[in-house]
């Protein structure tokens, strides 16, 4: 029996980091679906949801309001969540006529959104967090998709900044979206991008849909655009730069709360996950969001197994020690500091690959608990 589960579970590893994302390069090749891009400058919304972010605000808006961009095409808007250190006032300081601050009481992230796309004007809305920076050229980049009517939704390209005094799991983390970024490129080649990350982000106001509570707000928003029959594409020349955690404990709760709201967000969206509606996409979103958040169960049942049956087969010896070598150095990694030298680029992945698992085990057990997450406070470094 142990040998079944062994198999089983070998499988689903196999086709989840391995054979899906070839699947997926294979079918970007042989089937392509090239968008229109064009140079056009529609009338943008730059959506912000801060809280307590009096610290990176101005720096932000500083950063929006001079990007080669129309001035009289642009618009921010701040959602300032219940903010108690003056976050609001920053923003207000810029003096610019473009912003506009919203003082909400706290109510959340979801419910933050919501009240800035209320008021936003623009036919576009891009959706950005506090800490992140756009490279100079990101909105024309991330708006040029537009000029093909089928497409609802644009995800840009999230790039995390190098810092000598980043744990080593940060630098896993830099290394696993290298290897990230050629499975959106693909995927959105093929036919639809699996969603947007939330520091840059694209949608028709047309396509918007209000942003449930205790999900994943960049999922939720841009995966709603599928829904509507629209193409999500991914533009990797619109560029977001954004700090990695410089602690392991503080990107664990990231991770936690991101995995928690992402699973969340899939059940939300449930019906994507059906191919008589919505074809290779609904594969796309039960690999990438929902077996791969998942790879901590079956990975446990390999590392079980191999222990059992090591005690009667050398190549269950041999695979068990691989698991225990990886486990470790994963662990190491978790525990080092800085990253840097031989050391960092050794453990980096095995750290990050161990945290990830980690946090999706804690993140399970939100969801089977019903426990959503809507309000946290942000942790920048110092």
């Amino acid at each position: 029996m142990s040998r079944i589960i062994f198999f089983i579970a070998s499988g689903l590893v196999g086709y989840t980091y391995v054979l899906f994302p070839g699947l997926v390069l294979l079918r970007a090749r042989l089937r392509s679906r090239p968008h229109l891009s064009a140079p056009i400058t529609p009338r943008v919304s730059v959506i912000v949801a801060a809280r307590n972010e009096a610290r990176s605000i101005g720096a932000k808006l500083d950063n929006l309001l001079n990007l080669d961009y129309p001035q009289d095409r642009l618009q921010v808007v701040v959602a300032a969540d219940g903010c108690d250190d003056g976050t609001d006032a920053a923003a207000r300081a810029r003096g610019d006529g473009r912003v506009r601050v919203l003082n909400l009481p706290r109510v959340g992230k979801a419910s933050a959104l919501n009240a800035a796309v209320g008021v936003a004007t623009g036919e576009i809305l891009v959706f950005s967090d506090a800490n992140s920076l756009y490279a100079g050229d990101a909105l024309r980049a991330l708006v040029a998709p537009f000029a093909d009517p089928d497409v609802g939704a644009v995800a840009g390209d999230q790039r995390y900044l190098a810092d000598h005094a980043e744990a080593a799991v940060a630098t896993g983390e830099r290394l696993y979206w290298d290897l990230d970024r050629a499975i959106k490129r693909a995927e959105s080649r093929g036919g639809n991008a699996i969603s947007a990350t939330g520091a840059i982000y694209a949608v028709r106001r047309a396509l918007f849909s209000r942003v449930p509570p205790g999900v994943t707000d960049d999922f939720a928003t841009s995966t709603a655009v599928i829904a509507q029959g629209k193409r999500l594409v991914f533009a990797p020349e619109a560029i977001a730069f954004e700090p990695v955690a410089r602690s392991g404990r503080d990107e664990f709760a990231r991770k936690v709360r991101v995995m928690t709201r992402g699973l969340n967000a899939v059940v939300a969206r449930h019906e994507l996950l059906d191919p008589r509606r919505y074809g290779f996409y609904a594969l796309q979103l039960l690999s990438h969001k929902v077996l791969r958040r998942l790879m901590a169960l079956p990975l446990a049942a390999l590392a079980l197994t191999a222990a059992v049956e090591a005690r009667r087969s050398r190549a269950f010896r041999a695979l068990a020690a691989a698991q225990g070598a990886l486990y470790g150095l994963g662990t190491a990694g978790l525990f080092l500091r800085r990253s840097g030298g031989w050391r960092s680029r050794v453990l980096a992945l095995p750290a990050y690959f161990c945290l990830v698992n980690g946090a999706s085990l804690a993140a399970l057990w939100n969801v089977l608990r019903r426990r959503e997450i809507d309000r946290w406070e942000p942790r920048r470094s110092a």
